[in-house]
């Protein structure tokens, strides 16, 4: 079955969903915010298909959100790098992060947390905020439609 194209969606949701495409595609960025740079390591790390792994690599270097670059230690293979837009991609991880931790763990269970790396404790929730820090309900918010003009800070 091929896949639907939301490229040109009015909702940024649509539109992220469809340059995501899957959840590999998370998961390796998920493995390169942890330092993960070479084909090798995000093979052991995933145990994906290496013809599965190279496509997505190859799609996400095609929308801007890896790049490679040659080897720090200058040997003859490339590094697979994320970009700025690859770099944004981390809230997106933590607010996935804590959503799961919250609702699909048992108690007693065992999870890996996330930690400011300065200090060792856990991080803060994420919450919805208006532009001025004041802390919204789910019910406080609604989507309506406008110019896109904020779309890359």
């Amino acid at each position: 079955m091929r896949r639907t194209s939301l490229r040109g969606a009015v909702c940024p949701l649509a539109r992220s969903l469809d340059e995501i495409g899957d959840w590999w595609t998370l998961m390796i960025v998920r493995d390169a915010l942890r330092g993960a740079r070479r084909f090798s390591e995000f093979e052991k790390s995933l145990g994906l298909a290496k013809n599965i792994l190279a496509q997505r690599l190859r799609q996400l270097i095609a929308n801007g959100i890896m790049e490679l670059r040659p080897a720090a230690d200058g040997g003859a293979r490339s590094e697979y790098h994320l970009t700025e837009k690859g770099r944004r991609l981390q809230l997106v991880l933590v607010a996935l992060r804590q959503w799961g931790a919250d609702n699909l763990f048992g108690t007693g269970e065992e999870i890996s947390v996330m930690v400011e790396t300065a200090t060792g404790q856990p991080i803060g929730q994420l919450k919805l905020v208006a532009e001025d820090g004041r802390p919204l309900g789910l019910d406080e918010v609604s989507v309506v439609r406008r110019t896109a003009g904020r779309a890359a800070t």
